[in-house]
């Protein structure tokens, strides 16, 4: 679910924190090395992701943050910030010329340039929570 957090929301809030998880706590984030990735350039969103002011002229940035059962990729848009929910259940991972994100019939390319090489540890970290969750959690409820 795609949500404007430019401003407090408590939809998304409550939603974030039900279906994903409350953020990690401060101990387990030190000992996780972080819980967010550094910027990733955006080369396209999918039709239903793409806020609609647009700048398409401007290089737009995004950043994920880990939850204990998913993720949030947040990205900007002009003085406007958006933050899209993904569940590890529901999340798709391809790195192909491009390294993109999908669920649910959406998806969000980057740009496999500088910041993409040095986020590298931080998706293996997330395809790995990814798999720990799927493993013990999901399937075992």
């Amino acid at each position: 679910m795609l949500f404007n957090t430019s401003y407090i929301n408590k939809d998304y809030t409550e939603l974030s924190n039900h279906t994903l998880g409350e953020a990690f706590p401060f101990l387990q984030k030190v000992l996780m090395r972080g819980v967010g990735s550094s910027r990733l350039i955006i080369e396209e969103l999918s039709h239903n992701l793409k806020p609609k002011n647009l700048q398409s002229s401007d290089i737009n940035y995004a950043n994920i943050e880990l939850r204990p059962k998913g993720i949030i990729i947040h990205f900007t848009n002009k003085l406007d910030r958006y933050s899209w929910i993904i569940p590890y259940y529901r999340l798709v991972i391809y790195s192909t010329e491009v390294f993109s994100i999908h669920s649910k019939g959406e998806f969000i390319q980057f740009r496999k340039n500088k910041n993409y090489q040095d986020n590298k540890r931080f998706i293996s970290k997330m395809t790995d929570l990814k798999n720990t969750f799927l493993n013990s959690d999901y399937y075992n409820t």
